[in-house]
């Protein structure tokens, strides 16, 4: 199935999509705040679920929504504010149970999330499929580099979305792992973990708002 998109369209989308990616966005920050809030293993987890969200908007854009989503003021705005809702609601709960991570606790049990891994996947999964920084850049540049000429137009849109999933993988779970690593410097103090705990909480927090607040205008 790979023939169906020419290299030179793979390369050219991988570039457009890594300089978009190198741009920290709100699923990058979404991870660094779980990451000081929660460790490394919540940290890889969401990263999963970030690139698992993001596909789900390349899917939508091939069966035909994404430009619907992109088009519509109003879709687009109910997508945003649900995701910055929900930013600012985990957020809150970080900073609400700060004081729970204490260095002993991590040092018995450095990977314990008590979400679990899958609910911190799932949580990871709506955020990036109601990142508006992702909404867009699927819905308005994936469809420029389809070749229609050589049809199967939602098989090459598949495609060619495994390219920025990828990046965003690596990237994502590099930023994770890097937050993480300042995590367990502070874990050696309770009052320095409960303060990164905090910060973790307070980055979700003020991301939901920015993301509530910025975008377009129109």
């Amino acid at each position: 199935m790979l023939h169906t998109v020419s290299t030179d369209r793979v390369l050219a989308f991988a570039a457009m999509s890594l300089l978009v990616i190198a741009i920290p966005g709100p699923s990058v920050l979404f991870v660094i705040g779980r990451a000081l809030a929660h460790g490394r293993r919540t940290a890889v987890a969401t990263a999963i679920g970030n690139v698992f969200g993001s596909y789900l908007l390349v899917v939508a854009v091939a069966v035909g929504i994404g430009p619907l989503v992109e088009r519509s003021v109003t879709v687009y705005l109910t997508v945003k504010l649900l995701g910055a809702a929900y930013l600012v609601y985990l957020g809150v709960q970080a900073v609400r149970h700060r004081r729970r991570l204490t260095a002993a606790a991590v040092r018995r049990a450095p990977a314990g999330e008590p979400r679990g891994d899958l609910r911190t996947v799932l949580d990871g999964a709506l955020v990036g499929a109601t990142n508006p920084k992702g909404v867009v850049f699927f819905a308005a540049v994936l469809p420029q580099f389809v070749d229609h000429s050589a049809g199967r137009v939602p098989l090459q849109m598949l495609l060619l979305g495994l390219v920025p999933i990828s990046i965003g993988l690596v990237t994502d779970t590099l930023w994770g792992l890097t937050a993480s690593a300042a995590r367990s410097w502070f874990a050696r103090s309770d009052r320095r973990l409960s303060l990164i705990g905090g910060a973790g909480g307070v980055t979700m927090i003020g991301l939901g708002v920015t993301v509530a607040v910025t975008g377009r205008a129109d």
